[in-house]
């Protein structure tokens, strides 16, 4: 199996993240592959596009932090990377990224492997006060494809100074991102009918220290009156780290197992449906419309598609099928909620992972325009996303050539 976005690994061919998440999805071990690209990359020192394909390969295969260094050596010889479309171009979207892990910026070209939009990966400079700091290439829209984290915000007010009076339209500002980082988002989304999403409370671990030691109660050092709650370390991505607790004999524990400083502490809110099965869902709003790309279903609380069970549970699936093939009723039952989330956010594009309570409400877990939207599960086993996951891709495209001036 080769490692490809159309054909064999190349030095000449920049691969991006889709083939690695291609193969990652389907089981497939490409250990073997990326020792290949590592001979070709010692016998090409100076070949900055196979050290960022080796990059992303390494991190595909969890070596974050030597996939970070890798990275940076191929940033050091260039920051502009050029992901061809697979058919005739018909627009160039320059994205603006930093360096960083996989979950640092939108990973578009994991949604996009079959369209005629080329992407050009621009990596700014975080450390320079003009993040540009190479030649621009020519391009037809900006995305600013930077996920919202403490870390980026800095580099995002610089960058929302650098595009001032910026020639091409610009989707995604830099002074809008920061609105979809967990404890901005949790504060900006209070008070909208029919939206739940609990504050996300910035709480350093001597807080937690002192509440697990049974000195002080949750209500002393927060808003949250009783466990249960959820905890989990500022910055973390994925569900590293996140852990309900129920009592301070659960966080003391908690506490030895986790090294960081600092964490976010929210309720928990019991979403189970009435089969005591949870279910989570994974939408986007492209230019401020509602889709669907997943359902996860699970019996624990805490769902990730890919051990959810799903691919080996034909009831599971025939219940996602049922939602995407539904969605438009579920996105009428709560068209105020996303429609004041795209409001309130300001982003063109961004990704929400989100429930539905007992009661009827819109349940937000998290939203976030880095998160990974892909249409690359079996379409056997999967027989009806591929058309749900078009009405994505197809949306994106329109909004694109839409912004650029272009018909679509």
């Amino acid at each position: 199996m080769s490692i490809t976005h159309e054909a064999d690994v190349s030095s000449a061919s920049f691969l991006g993240m889709a083939p690695f998440l291609r193969m990652s999805i389907a089981g497939i071990d490409f250990t073997a592959e990326t020792q290949d690209m590592i001979a070709q990359a010692e016998n090409a020192p100076n070949d900055a596009v196979l050290w960022m394909n080796l990059a992303t390969a390494m991190m595909s295969l969890k070596h974050e932090a030597l996939g970070l260094q890798i990275q940076q050596q191929a940033l050091a010889m260039q920051r502009v990377y050029h992901w061809p479309s697979r058919q005739p171009p018909t627009l160039r979207l320059l994205m603006l990224m930093v360096p960083g892990n996989l979950s640092a910026n939108i990973p578009l070209d994991c949604l996009l492997e079959e369209s005629d939009i080329e992407l050009i990966y621009y990596y700014v400079d975080p450390e320079h006060d003009n993040p540009l700091t190479e030649p621009v290439p020519a391009h037809d829209v900006v995305m600013v494809a930077i996920g919202a984290s403490d870390e980026q915000e800095s580099v995002l007010l610089r960058l929302e100074y650098a595009l001032r009076g910026w020639p091409k339209p610009v989707l995604n500002p830099p002074k809008h991102v920061p609105t979809s980082e967990r404890h901005n988002a949790s504060l900006l989304l209070q008070n909208v009918p029919g939206l739940v999403i609990c504050p996300a409370l910035h709480t350093p671990r001597d807080a937690l220290l002192v509440v697990a030691s049974g000195q002080k109660t949750l209500a002393d050092i927060c808003d949250e009156r009783d466990f249960p709650v959820i905890v989990r370390p500022v910055g973390s991505h994925g569900g590293h780290g996140l852990q309900k607790i129920d009592s301070t004999a659960d966080l003391a524990v908690y506490l030895t197992q986790s090294t960081a400083s600092e964490f976010f502490l929210s309720r928990f809110v019991d979403y189970r449906g009435e089969d005591g099965l949870f279910r989570k869902m994974r939408l986007v709003l492209i230019d401020g419309k509602p889709f669907a790309c997943h359902m996860g279903v699970s019996a624990h609380w805490m769902i990730h598609y890919v051990n959810a069970g799903m691919y080996e549970d034909a009831g599971k699936r025939a219940q996602e099928a049922h939602f995407l093939n539904t969605f438009p009723e579920f996105a009428a039952r709560h068209h105020d909620a996303l429609a004041a989330i795209s409001r309130r956010t300001g982003l063109e594009y961004i990704g929400i992972d989100c429930a539905e309570t007992r009661d009827g409400r819109l349940l937000v877990f998290e939203i976030d325009p880095a998160m990974v939207v892909h249409a690359m599960d079996d379409e056997i086993m999967f027989p009806n996303k591929q058309v749900h996951m078009h009405k994505v891709k197809q949306a994106m495209r329109e909004m694109l050539l839409q912004r650029a001036g272009k018909s679509a």
